[in-house]
Formats: structure tokens, C-alpha cells, sequence
């Protein structure tokens, strides 16, 4: 996810999916919002909807703390070697997509199945850029440790120093 002062996404040409949604307009755009690059994969098919609710309480809990009230979020299939099927994709992307509206949160999603150009103004502080994965438990196990999963600025190592 990244803090943006803006972020432009253009459609450029359909991609390789065999799910494309028709584009409703050329482009996407918000201010002063959250960037969030949205991919599921194939072990997400096992509980789609504790996976699209829990990556909408990770997407609340960090635009809250940023008080920000625009989100977009960008499908991205490219973050995975096994993403889902591109349906199963698309219905979590749109769950997610529902659950912030739910919670008052501006979202914008371009189409998914598309190419895009992007014009990215990036913020630049501790949690400007963070990475979140989100997990489906084992039906009966317990879920995932939020902890585990985080990967963001307060985590990370200071520049010139390896971790």
C-alpha cells in the first residue's frame, strides 16, 4: 500500500485475463489517499470472504491512522506465482471494495482484466509504503498472527544496515 498525494491509473490495453471487466471511464484517480495493490492467491479460494474481510480491516486500520479517506484499489495479479482464478480475484476485490464503502471510505477500482499507465506521487514517510498479507486459516485452526504478517516501516532496517 502506498500513502499518495495522487495517484492516475489509465487503461492502456486488455490484458491477458480471460475475465475483463468493460471500462466506464478511461481512468481512476484520487488525492491524498491510499494506493493499494490488491491480488489474491489460489490458497485465498479457501475462504474468500475472511480473506476480503481481513484485507479490509488492514486497509481501515492504516487509512485511519493516516486519516485518510480515499482508497484505490488496483488489481494486481502480478504479486504471486499462484494467484487465483480470475473470478475469485475479482469477487474479493469487489468485497473488499463494498466493506470500505461500508465503513465510509471513498474507493475508486479501475476495470479489472487491463494494462494501465500510471502517474504515481508517492508520500514520503515511515508508513508510506507498507505491505500486508492476508491469509485464510485452516478451517477449524486458528487465524493467522497479524504480527507475523507485517511488513512495514517499523519493521524494517535503516538504511545502509541489513537485516
Amino acid at each position: 500500500m502506498f500513502h499518495v498525494d495522487s495517484f492516475t491509473c489509465t487503461v492502456t490495453e486488455r490484458g491477458r485475463s480471460p475475465v475483463a471487466e468493460t471500462p466506464t471511464s478511461p481512468s481512476c484517480h484520487i488525492d491524498e489517499g491510499l494506493l493499494v495493490l490488491a491480488s489474491a492467491e489460489s490458497a485465498d479460494e479457501a475462504d474468500p470472504e475472511a480473506v476480503a474481510r481481513q484485507t479490509a480491516n488492514e486497509v481501515h486500520r492504516l487509512a485511519s491512522q493516516l486519516k485518510a479517506t480515499e482508497v484505490l484499489l488496483l488489481p494486481f495479479a502480478h504479486l504471486f506465482a499462484e494467484p487465483c482464478a480470475p473470478d475469485a480475484a475479482l469477487a474479493m476485490i469487489d468485497s473488499v471494495a463494498r466493506e470500505l464503502r461500508r465503513r465510509g471510505l471513498h474507493v475508486e477500482r479501475p476495470p479489472f482484466g487491463w494494462f494501465h499507465s500510471w502517474d504515481l506521487r508517492a508520500k514520503g514517510h515511515p508508513l508510506s509504503r507498507v505491505a500486508r498479507s492476508v491469509r485464510a486459516h485452516e478451517p477449524g485452526g486458528s487465524p493467522p498472527d497479524p504480527a507475523a504478517e507485517r511488513n512495514d516501516a517499523a519493521s524494517a532496517p535503516s538504511p545502509g544496515r541489513l537485516p
